[in-house]
This record gives C-alpha cells, structure tokens and sequence, in this order.
C-alpha cells in the first residue's frame, strides 16, 4: 500500500513539473517500473525502465565502465551512479532512479544482505548516490523497501525547487 501511495505521489509530482522518469533496476527486478505503471495514467509520466540484474546488462544497456564494476562491485555508489546516468543519457526522460543491491539472501562482511545502493541523475544537476543498510529483513522486504526508497528519492528531486 505505501509503494502505491508514494507511486500516486510521484505520477503528481512528475506531471506537476512536466517531467518524464526512467528507472534502472537490478536487485528489485523491475517492482519500481511495475509499482509506477500500476498507476492509470502512468504513460504521462513514466519513460521506460531499465531491468539490468547481470553485469554486462549494466555495461551493454546502461554504459556502466566495467572498470567501475571491478574496482567497487556491482552493489556500489559508483555503479549506481553510473546506472543512473545511463538510463538518464539512453532515454528521453528528465530523471532517472537506478537501484543496485544485496537482497538476500547471503552477502559478505564488506556488502551485507540488505546493502541496497542508489543513484539518482537529472539534467543540469549533480549526480546523487546514497546507500542504505536495510538489514537481514528476507528478499521480499528488502526489494520493498528499495522501491519505497526509489519512489522517495524521485519525490524529493521532483518536489525540491531548483536554483
């Protein structure tokens, strides 16, 4: 219920200022476009989606360097970043969310199940990266909240007046 709500939240926000979003996703598999396009009305405001759950999908569809994903992994601020820009400069949107992440279940000492990481890219605007340490709440919860947190971030960059 919260997803469809701050879904419905994005869709006015994102008419409100005439923008279009695209998404990039790994680790929710495609839930955010799903949870935006559940919306009626959602083609006035959602681009396309982006589902890149490999490495080389984040390299051949969002020009991710893979010299980035050697060096920082796939579950990174710099990858999510990357997939952020990608999906901004491969679409015709004006904003774009990538998600990046450990699920579950498993991880490492270094990327905890639960590490979710993610990018957000607009024109005009610095590229913004964040993480977020869910925890060991289970596959299902964790994909949730990412798309809770995706939805949020596209709210906040579509709510917050430019300079």
């Amino acid at each position: 219920m919260i997803a469809e709500e701050l879904a419905n939240r994005l869709l006015e926000a994102a008419k409100a200022r005439g923008a279009m979003v695209t998404t990039a996703e790994s680790c929710t598999g495609g839930m955010l476009g799903a949870a935006i396009t559940d919306i009626a009305g959602s083609s006035a405001v959602f681009e396309r989606g982006f589902l890149t759950y490999t490495n080389a999908a984040k390299e051949e569809m969002l020009g991710v360097s893979a010299a980035t994903l050697s060096a920082h992994g796939a579950v990174s601020e710099e990858v999510a970043r990357e997939m952020a820009a990608g999906a901004l400069a491969r679409s015709h949107a004006d904003l774009a969310v990538a998600i990046t992440g450990i699920a579950g279940p498993g991880g490492s000492d270094n990327k905890p199940e639960g590490r979710v990481c993610f990018g957000l890219a607009q024109a005009n605007a610095p590229l913004h990266a964040e993480t977020t340490d869910f925890g060991p709440l289970g596959r299902s919860a964790v994909r949730q909240f990412s798309v809770q947190n995706a939805l949020m971030l596209l709210i906040e960059a579509l709510e917050t007046p430019r300079a």
